[in-house]
């Protein structure tokens, strides 16, 4: 949920996304950060790309 409201090439602001997914921008800011880490990619753009890619979003 959290990557579906980023998108790969502009970067949308931690706020808005907890906006949007109605989460702290804490939390969003930890999801991704989990979620980069998991891809083994360098960068949320990159996560965003690959989940696309492989149809996760």
């Amino acid at each position: 949920m959290v990557l579906a409201c980023s998108t790969p090439t502009t970067v949308v602001p931690d706020a808005t996304v907890a906006r949007r997914a109605h989460l702290s921008a804490g939390t969003v800011r930890n999801y991704l950060a989990i979620a980069v880490q998991k891809l083994g990619v360098d960068n949320r753009a990159e996560a965003v790309r690959l989940a696309r890619e492989h149809g996760w979003l």
